[in-house]
């Protein structure tokens, strides 16, 4: 995966400067700020995965800061690195943040800290489902994408309904895999609602190079006690991945059935066109949006 991106906010300009030497290296990035203010707009700017924070500022307080986070990443994890005693610090301010405190005191206290966010990025990628090697690319690419517009839903409803009738099964939908769940873009043969990341198969689809088959989810120890996929009684399934120009995937167009089945070569390779039509709409909607600078409400034709 790319390099974790830490944001390190010390007013001092030389407690910062030693804990940035410490936390820098080949896998951690580390960008910093001296008040909250400048804080705040390296946050506006781009994503950072943690941010570790003094707590007295000239402009503010760290939970200020926290207050930003809370906003635009309410997951992202915050350590507050202070020399202030934990009585003076208002501990109800991390409420809905994932945080953590470490006093700034003594021998080796910035060591500790590098510890501390290691163990804590650890436990970030300890859920229940793989993450691809390119996660973050992945996550920002789908951000490039205007998928919330309802005007892009009729032209991906021919291409799901299509796909139903043509191999015959349940439903067929496209969907894109977010940080946390699905959502989906069309769905023929049934209503999906978003559904936990951990309990897709598509999680696993955006994994592979080619389709995703899976015959008989029972017969497969991925899926077999996936209880979301009992109750939206799926037996079978097929996944094309949905890759953007530069080889990212977003998501995929999906085949489902309620009894178990085999998908050809030849299924597979329509399905793969279709995803591939799919996200060509997603692609042109883009450009468009890019070319005028607003949204893309203007349908564009399946060809």
């Amino acid at each position: 995966m790319s390099q974790t991106t830490v944001l390190c906010v010390d007013g001092d300009d030389t407690a910062r400067e030693e804990t940035v030497a410490v936390l820098s290296d080949d896998e951690t990035a580390v960008i910093e700020a001296g008040d909250v203010a400048t804080a705040t707009a390296r946050l506006e700017a781009g994503e950072v995965d943690c941010v570790v924070t003094e707590y007295a500022f000239e402009d503010g307080t760290g939970f200020d800061l926290l207050a930003a986070v809370r906003e635009t990443a309410p997951d992202t994890p915050c350590v507050l690195y202070t020399d202030r005693d934990p009585t003076e610090v208002d501990t109800d301010g991390f409420r809905g943040v994932v945080a953590e405190y470490l006093p700034k005191e003594g021998v080796g206290s910035a060591e500790r800290l590098a510890g501390l966010l290691e163990e804590m990025f650890a436990m970030r990628t300890q859920v229940g489902y793989p993450l691809p090697d390119d996660e973050d690319e992945r996550l920002a690419a789908i951000d490039r994408y205007d998928i919330d517009d309802s005007s892009i839903q009729p032209a991906f409803d021919r291409l799901t309904e299509l796909a139903r009738t043509h191999f015959d099964v349940d439903v067929a939908f496209v969907g894109i895999v977010g940080e946390h769940e699905e959502q989906f873009l069309s769905c023929a043969g049934d209503d999906y609602g978003p559904l936990e990341r951990e309990n897709t198969m598509c999680t696993h689809a955006i994994l592979e190079t080619d389709v995703l088959l899976v015959a008989d989810v029972k017969a497969d120890p991925r899926f077999e006690h996936n209880q979301a996929l009992e109750e939206l009684n799926i037996r079978s399934y097929a996944g094309a991945p949905l890759r953007t120009p530069d080889g990212v995937a977003i998501g995929s167009f999906c085949l489902t059935h309620d009894e178990p089945r085999t998908f050809s070569d030849e299924d597979a390779r329509c399905l793969r066109l279709l995803a591939d039509e799919a996200m060509e709409q997603l692609e042109l909607r883009r450009e468009l949006s890019a070319a005028d600078g607003t949204d893309a409400d203007t349908e564009v034709t399946t060809r």
